[in-house]
């Protein structure tokens, strides 16, 4: 993640450059960039889980023409709770702003919202996964195990984009009470 931050750090111009060095502008461009990593990194979050969305998509297309009719819509409900997710990740706010102010920030509050960013990329290799697994699984009797495993996996996703959002709301939260 901090590859990130400093590849987004390292791209400003010159104009950019020369305002960090005013006093009290740093604060604001780096907090305007840690926004700009923030919105990359979801950005590329939701569109890995585009393409599997679409692959799951792609089995109730085989199901349907394979007479496997019973389980679409169990396998409906994993392709909600994707779509679900890519919608959250694609129209939530772009790093709230008292959270990512950097004289507010506090490293470890960051740290937390950084491990919630790695586990929602490892989480679109797992659900990956999942997903060769049900279609590996189509005309056996795993089918349905595979699909409500995917449907879990989807789930979590979901609660660790939640768990995310509540370090940036919890973040806010301690922000008001000092």
């Amino acid at each position: 993640m901090s590859d990130l931050f400093n590849r987004i750090t390292e791209d400003q111009d010159v104009i950019r450059k020369l305002f960090s060095k005013i006093p009290g502008f740093n604060g604001y461009v780096e907090r305007e960039n840690r926004r700009a990593a923030d919105k990359i990194l979801r950005e590329a979050v939701a569109n890995r889980f585009e393409e599997l969305w679409q692959r799951i998509s792609s089995i109730q297309n085989d199901l349907i023409s394979t007479g496997g009719l019973e389980f679409i819509d169990d396998l409906e409900r994993a392709a909600i709770k994707i779509r679900q997710f890519i919608d959250r990740i694609r129209h939530a706010s772009y790093g709230y702003s008292p959270f990512f102010n950097a004289t507010k920030v506090k490293e470890e509050e960051l740290a937390n919202v950084y491990e919630f960013d790695l586990a929602l990329l490892e989480n679109a290799d797992v659900v990956g996964r999942a997903i060769d697994n049900v279609e590996s699984s189509l005309g056996t009797d795993g089918l349905p195990a595979a699909i409500r495993h995917l449907t879990s996996l989807s789930q979590q996703t979901i609660d660790v984009f939640n768990r995310r959002s509540e370090i940036l709301m919890g973040g806010i939260e301690s922000e008001e009470n000092n």
